[in-house]
């Protein structure tokens, strides 16, 4: 009986001792303040894959911490609101939905080709940190391939708490924020898009004739939050 409730204490105190070393974070919708800027008059099908719309990534962190960050829907959530606000008109399409069903002027598919983050036991620091890169493949009306573009997004949060879940979180969000700058301010430079319906992309502040050039990192570091690009003004939420 003894032998027994020593097993049964011992199980439980090795659950506890695992569940303290392991973390799961969820990133859930992050929003994107409305910034200024001209829409495109375009029609742009954004089709988002499923392992896009499903990101997970797990990783033991100096052999002893596991940590679990869920980027899920946020991801396409984040894609679709930006989107909406870059093109006059933003048609969602899944991983199955036959793209030539529609008409549009170009097709968008994005994809995370990394994903890693640092804590602090990592870095020595009290701040936790995310890297993304995503790529983003344009494509015709006819669906040929038209180009294709890697943005790399980088977020960082002190830590918060003892855990350190919420932390990580907000490293993420900054990160697709930072993302959302770079897209806002560089995509149709880099993928020349709005070529393909021959209408120029236009960025501005209070003059539309003026195109905003914003550096990111100094963004990142502004107590006006990292979304202070063109009327966008933000705090984490």
């Amino acid at each position: 009986m003894i032998a027994t409730k020593l097993i049964k204490q011992g199980f439980i105190i090795c659950a506890l001792f695992l569940a303290a070393c392991a973390a799961n974070v969820t990133v859930e919708n992050p929003t994107i303040p409305k910034p200024h800027i001209d829409s495109l008059p375009m029609v742009v099908a954004l089709r988002i894959p499923g392992e896009f719309h499903n990101f997970v990534h797990e990783e033991n962190v100096l052999g002893k911490e596991s940590w679990t960050i869920n980027l899920g829907s946020a991801n396409a959530l984040f894609f679709e609101q930006l989107f909406g606000f870059m093109f006059d008109d933003v048609i969602i399409l899944g991983p199955d939905d036959n793209a030539l069903e529609h008409t549009f002027d170009a097709l968008v598919e994005p994809e995370i080709e990394g994903f890693e983050f640092s804590v602090p036991n990592q870095s020595k620091t009290d701040a936790f940190a995310v890297w993304i890169r995503y790529r983003i493949e344009v494509y015709d009306s006819a669906g040929n391939s038209a180009s294709a573009w890697t943005v790399s997004a980088y977020g960082k949060s002190q830590k918060e708490g003892l855990g350190g879940s919420r932390s990580l979180q907000r490293a993420a969000v900054l990160a697709m924020r930072d993302a959302a700058a770079l897209i806002l301010l560089q995509m149709n430079k880099a993928t020349k898009i709005a070529s393909l319906d021959g209408a120029p992309i236009k960025l501005t502040r209070d003059d539309p004739s003026t195109i905003v050039e914003v550096d990111v990192e100094t963004l990142q570091n502004s107590p006006v939050g990292i979304f202070a690009i063109g009327g966008i003004d933000d705090e984490f939420k």
